[in-house]
């Protein structure tokens, strides 16, 4: 598979179609994002260890808008899995990628981390490399829901009240984007720098998830308080699909319910 990816990529290159490619690579011994600009460095080009879920992913297209940010007269080609792709759908539409300066190289999950994952499309329709496994079901969430009302209340309290507020959730978030946080404005934190209390800290965040989140898992990795926050966020998808017919990240076309600019100020 691997071998399939780094002739697509050096390709790219080669022919001039792309300037760079966001992707990982072995340094020292470890695994971390890479941007490939010369062919002769793609012998140090990884896609992680797939057999193993939640092994050396990171927020490529976070990386990728923040780049484009710097380099905006520059195309870039990224490495990107089912969830990698929806969130690209979704940051084209809240205007911050170009879609014309972005060519997705895609591998499929293989079924052990799609099945850890709960995938519903465990693979890109970009996919270049990999098996196409069948969806996973949701069952984490049903779990939650099974329990009543005021034992989902406790059983959600319990999981906030390790937080300690490292922010780890939103840092690593590819669709957490906005220059200013919430999480960060004075009407939420206390003299002294404090974050936010529990709850509220992670409901206004579940909050802004609604219409984004692109089901990536990777606030569950970041999070050193083991708190099932794609657990959560997945439950927010649901809703918001069950109010509006609306997900993210599958439709090019059909925009969030949420993302919509209000009448300009007088």
């Amino acid at each position: 598979m691997i071998q399939t990816i780094r002739s697509e990529i050096s390709r790219l290159l080669r022919e001039g179609t792309i300037q760079g490619f966001l992707g990982l690579a072995v340094q020292s011994g470890q695994v971390t994002p890479y941007l490939f600009q010369q062919e002769e460095e793609l012998d140090r080009l990884c896609l992680g260890d797939l057999k193993k879920p939640g092994d050396v992913r990171y927020p490529l297209n976070k990386l990728l808008v923040h780049l484009a940010r710097r380099r905006p007269e520059a195309r870039l080609g990224v490495l990107i899995r089912g969830c990698d792709e929806r969130g690209l759908v979704e940051l084209y539409k809240w205007k911050q990628l170009q879609p014309e300066k972005v060519v997705p190289v895609g591998i499929a999950c293989p079924s052990e981390l799609a099945q850890a994952c709960e995938c519903p499309k465990p693979f890109p329709e970009a996919c270049l490399a990999g098996e196409k496994g069948e969806p996973a079901k949701n069952e984490t969430v049903a779990g939650v829901l099974a329990l009543e009302l005021k034992d989902r209340f406790a059983h959600w309290l319990k999981e906030f009240s390790r937080c300690i507020k490292c922010y780890g959730c939103r840092d690593v978030c590819p669709m957490c984007f906005c220059k200013e946080c919430t999480l960060e404005e004075e009407a939420l934190i206390h003299t002294g720098h404090t974050p936010p209390e529990n709850p509220i800290f992670h409901l206004v965040r579940a909050v802004h998830m609604a219409g984004r989140c692109i089901d990536c898992g990777l606030c569950n990795e970041a999070c050193p308080a083991d708190i099932p926050l794609r657990t959560l966020y997945k439950r927010v998808a649901d809703i918001l699909e069950e109010q509006t017919g609306y997900r993210p990240g599958y439709s090019p076309e059909e925009k969030s319910p949420l993302n919509v600019l209000g009448p300009a100020p007088e």
